[in-house]
């Protein structure tokens, strides 16, 4: 017999070799028919994989995330079976699931292939998911494996045979269809009820530009023909709400070639909402007791040497700057921890000084691959709220919290409610892409763990996702369309401060090392304003408007009218314009909803002879005729946040 322990930490015993799904079944025969595949020990498995030993098991269904992973995976399998079936030597790359779906990369030889064959293939996956093809696990041996691909002539299958073991090779099977594959997959292909191939796009194989570039076709798939409908609905949305569109619109940023990809001009009423953040985070810092501090864009190489960002991120920075003087380098700054270490080492430090909280909006430069670069979501240079607190071991947990509380802060006040915290630590098995000592990151888990659950947040593990030189706490933000974001994180590190030698006098009055916690709520500005444009549809909360209110006079002759309530109400939280142009009032209220203003302050013949104003709400509310002073305390309710 064998034991699983359930996440609810109930154990119950099988005889060896039971599946998750006689777990299902010994549970619930209707639980066990939305059962997708199960977590077994950490690692998602096909839900009939017999387990031999005592185990951990978690059943997934669909409204598990690791559940449409395999869910996605099994549909692209799906795909490959109806391209293999309509396009007879067809060869195969790879077909992963992603974050909204699959794609799978193709090699159609001389074809020329488009998306006009999308309803072509839909249908035929249409009509082997009505089949219910099993999926079957199979390991085979590396030669068995290579005889196989070798047979079918398809060198990509080959190509990644070559990189894999002996002994880890697995195939799968739905129909006619087999795969190098390592799963998992959902128990049969009738599962999938709706799908719908979305984008076609070119891939290089492996990446690498110098090798044949194959057809990638992209799709999504559901369970349910209505979560297809609401899906292609959110995209729909998803297109008005594009930051890029809106950023144009708006006129907040744009893009130069002769500047360079991925660095974004930021455009007056950009820059004004930009530096509405920084003022916003600052004010909710300072009371927080952090201390302000500016370093320089770029410094010596040896820095980042000392850091461990050369040797683990040098490929991914811009290249060294050489000086006329030998041997020197320095490099665009990739990150401002580094800076803020040496900021701490600029004097001695007494337990008693400790925490010490430095905060710093500092712009970094990282040289992202041109194909990944996309508006302001990844792009080249970016400005981090970064802040950087060294504090004793036993302040850890506490300082920790305090930064929680900020981040949610932050998110409350910008209309994120749904969340999820991500605790990312370390690859249970590859540790080499980390360093520091397993002691380190032991009390550095510890600490992450604790004082999360101790403010009550909904989390999920992720192992391998830590940053290298510690493990983190990543905010999953999900916005109105349903999407993920990673935005805030907080990250504790016991390594930098060895790295550079930091130390405090203790109460012993010897030398410690300090701990060093990082944190960023926004994650990055550019980042954090792209999501929040999409979020918002541009909708932005009154006081993070660039502008607030629009004034449209009826005519040319209320314009001395507009201009004295203009003046009357603009100061250094408020700001307005004028809508002067020889237009009709239908007119005016149509484009200034279209630029999102908060307020439209309409003047004519009868709001001169009251002294009033006729108020409209973006979004259509009319407010009626209210006098300059009641509108003036609706604006600064709503902008003292």
């Amino acid at each position: 017999m064998i034991n699983i322990t359930l996440p609810d930490g109930s154990v119950r015993s099988y005889e060896k070799g039971a599946t998750a799904m006689d777990v299902a079944k010994s549970i619930s025969e209707g639980l066990a028919r939305n059962v997708l595949a199960a977590e077994v020990n950490g690692e998602i498995w096909d839900a009939d994989r017999e387990i031999e030993t005592d185990a951990d098991v978690r059943l997934l269904t669909w409204n598990d995330d690791k559940g449409k992973f395999a869910f996605w995976h099994s549909s692209a399998h799906l795909l490959a079976e109806a391209l293999e079936a309509l396009y007879p030597g067809v060869k195969f790359g790879i077909g992963p699931a992603i974050e909204t779906g699959f794609y799978y990369d193709v090699d159609f030889g001389d074809m020329e292939f488009s998306s006009d064959e999308f309803k072509r293939i839909e249908d035929k996956m249409k009509e082997l998911a009505k089949r219910k093809e099993t999926f079957t696990r199979k390991s085979v041996s590396k030669s068995d494996a290579f005889d196989f691909f070798t047979e079918k002539g398809d060198e990509y299958k080959l190509d990644l045979i070559k990189d894999l073991e002996d002994g880890t090779i697995t195939f799968y099977t739905q129909g006619d269809f087999t795969d190098l594959c390592r799963g998992p997959h959902i128990p049969h292909t009738g599962f999938i009820k709706a799908l719908k191939l979305t984008a076609v796009a070119g891939a290089y194989w492996r990446g690498d530009e110098t090798r044949k570039q194959l057809t990638r076709i992209y799709g999504v798939s559901f369970p349910k023909a209505s979560e297809l409908k609401e899906y292609l609905h959110r995209v729909e949305e998803a297109k008005k709400r594009d930051h890029r569109k809106l950023g144009k619109e708006l006129e907040l940023f744009a893009f130069s070639d002769k500047v360079g990809q991925g660095l974004p001009l930021w455009l007056p009423k950009g820059a004004v909402m930009r530096q509405k953040l920084i003022d916003f985070l600052q004010k909710a810092q300072l009371k927080a007791g952090y201390e302000p501090v500016v370093t320089p864009h770029i410094a010596n190489k040896k820095l980042y040497i000392t850091s461990g960002h050369y040797d683990k991120y040098g490929a991914d920075s811009f290249q060294p700057i050489e000086t006329p003087v030998e041997d020197e380098e320095f490099m665009l700054k990739p990150m401002n921890c580094p800076h803020h270490c040496e900021i701490y080492k600029t004097k001695p430090r007494s337990y008693k000084d400790l925490p010490i909280r430095y905060a710093e909006f500092g712009t970094v430069y990282r040289y992202e691959q041109s194909g990944e670069l996309h508006g302001l979501t990844r792009v080249r240079g970016f400005t981090q709220d970064d802040a950087h607190l060294f504090c004793r071991p036993e302040q850890v947990k506490d300082e920790f919290k305090k930064v929680i509380d900020l981040v949610l802060y932050v998110f409350g006040s910008l209309g994120f409610d749904e969340y999820t915290a991500q605790v990312s630590l370390r690859d249970r098995e590859d540790r080499e892409k980390y360093i520091g000592t397993d002691e380190n990151w032991e009390l550095a888990e510890a600490a992450i763990l604790e004082a999360a659950e101790e403010k009550g947040l909904k989390t999920i593990i992720e192992y391998g996702e830590a940053a290298f030189y510690g493990p983190k706490l990543d905010f999953m933000v999900k916005d109105a369309l349903g999407r993920k974001w990673q935005l805030g994180t907080i990250q504790v590190d016991y390594n930098l401060p060895e790295r550079f030698e930091l130390e405090y006098t203790g109460s012993d009055n010897q030398k410690h090392r300090p701990v060093m916690i990082h944190r960023a709520p926004f994650g990055s500005l550019e980042r954090f304003i792209a999501v929040l444009l999409e979020h918002s549809g541009g909708d932005l909360p009154l006081w993070l408007a660039p502008e607030q209110f629009i004034v449209l006079p009826v005519s040319e002759k209320y314009e001395e009218y507009a201009q004295n309530l203009l003046d009357s109400l603009n100061n250094s939280d408020i700001c307005g314009l004028i809508d002067s142009r020889d237009e009709k009032m239908g007119r005016k209220i149509r484009d200034a909803e279209l630029k999102k203003f908060p307020y439209m302050l309409i003047v004519g013949e009868q709001e001169v002879e009251s002294g009033t104003l006729s108020v409209r709400k973006r979004g259509g509310e009319d407010l009626g005729s209210l006098s300059i002073e009641s509108f003036r305390k609706i604006l600064n309710k709503e902008i003292n946040i």
